[in-house]
């Protein structure tokens, strides 16, 4: 793939596809973590003379404006770490797109409004989708895709602009894949993964392609309670996904055969009701539990603190290691233990610690730690997992064309 650098940018109009997917509060930025994480790459391309239009979805509108999805905020925030004014389009490829584009000069920026309001973006047709590819370009000479949030969608600014125009990777885009090719190519021992999150089924490829790779998995999070289920033992009212337990027995079946160690909590933190994490009200009924004693009607909501130190111990001698899935609620202090202890591990540790993504890199923010000490935090969790499952993300195979 090309790289930036490989590019004439100047005096030329550049599409760079960020991930700018932030999460908002009353139009209020709560975590700017993927604006600093692009801001890089279109700082290089200003100072390279390019005229940098920057565009990125948010959320899930339904193909069609909604002010609640406005990158507007964005913009703002963007030119603030940018030290520079971003100019800011209120349509993706209308007349405002059109004009703020044009008014560019050498070494100015511009953000376009959400991409998902036009229904094109994510399309299943090809037709449809390629047709809005086709209006994007006319905005640009040439494409930088550096939203590596959204290299698994094959949607029209991620998959079939870039075959339109002449492109290459951004910073960011390189960084994630060397890290990636770290985790699947050119693996330290041992290698340990940690996996929390709602769903054993959001983790299901995952967990299949590292039971060849990993020496030790980790679990934790709402996905524990099919493991302990799985076992045989109550879990009450926890998050449970009956329809996986054949599939969970198939993996501890298979860690045994080959080598791979899964580790689950030995106790678990519960409460009768699950907590409210917006005004952080104590819980009255907070306990902690063996992993094979949960009470009918109680649920489950963080890893014990003998679980804490379990996993840590399990962290400690780790050469690489992956993380991604908060091990419980974790926005409310009550149940945040369980993914501070694997934060701080993860810190402890002396390998190479990758988080990947999602609602593990708002933890690490959220919780108050320094993410100076990590090995990488990604911006893609989706990504992150998809490539670890072996699959072909379009975002990808689409730059390297």
């Amino acid at each position: 793939m090309k790289t930036i650098e490989d590019l004439d940018v100047a005096g030329r109009r550049v599409f760079v596809r960020a991930d700018l997917n932030v999460p908002l509060s009353g139009g209020t930025i709560t975590d700017d973590g993927r604006i600093r994480a692009v801001a890089p790459t279109i700082a290089k391309l200003v100072e390279r003379g390019a005229k940098v239009v920057v565009a990125s979805h948010l959320g899930r509108p339904k193909g069609e404006p909604d002010p609640q999805f406005s990158l507007a905020p964005v913009a703002a925030r963007l030119g603030e770490i940018l030290g520079r004014p971003v100019a800011f389009a209120t349509d993706t490829v209308g007349e405002s797109a059109k004009a703020t584009v044009a008014a560019l000069a050498d070494g100015e920026v511009t953000l376009l409004e959400n991409l998902r309001f036009n229904a094109g973006e994510t399309s299943k047709d090809d037709a449809e989708r390629g047709a809005f590819a086709d209006e994007l370009a006319g905005l640009a000479d040439l494409y930088v895709g550096d939203g590596f949030g959204a290299v698994h969608r094959k949607h029209a600014s991620v998959f079939d602009l870039p075959a339109r125009l002449p492109h290459a990777v951004g910073d960011l885009i390189a960084t994630e894949v060397g890290v990636l090719k770290r985790l699947t190519e050119e693996v330290e021992r041992p290698y340990v993964v940690v996996l929390g999150g709602s769903k054993v089924s959001d983790k299901v490829g995952v967990i299949d392609n590292l039971l060849g790779k990993a020496d030790r998995i980790l679990i934790g999070g709402g996905m524990v309670y099919t493991f302990l289920k799985a076992q045989g033992h109550e879990v009450g009212s926890s998050l449970l996904q009956e329809d996986q337990i054949p599939t969970v027995l198939d993996y501890l079946k298979r860690g045994e055969e080959s080598g791979v160690e899964f580790v689950l909590p030995v106790d678990i933190a519960i409460s009768g009701t699950f907590p409210d994490t917006r005004t952080q009200a104590p819980v009255e009924d907070f306990a902690v539990v063996g992993a094979d004693g949960i009470p009918a009607g109680a649920l489950g909501l963080d890893i014990g603190p003998s679980s804490c130190a379990l996993f840590a111990e399990k962290l400690a001698d780790a050469k690489t290691v992956f993380w991604n899935g908060p091990m419980g609620v974790f926005e409310h202090p009550a149940f945040a233990d369980g993914t501070r202890a694997v934060t701080q591990a993860l810190i402890d540790s002396d390998g190479f610690t990758v988080v990947g993504g999602g609602d593990s890199a708002a933890a690490v923010r959220i919780l108050g730690f320094d993410e100076t000490k990590f090995g990488h935090i990604s911006t893609g969790g989706g990504a992150s997992l998809e490539y670890l499952e072996g699959k072909t993300l379009p975002g990808l195979a689409a730059l390297e064309g």
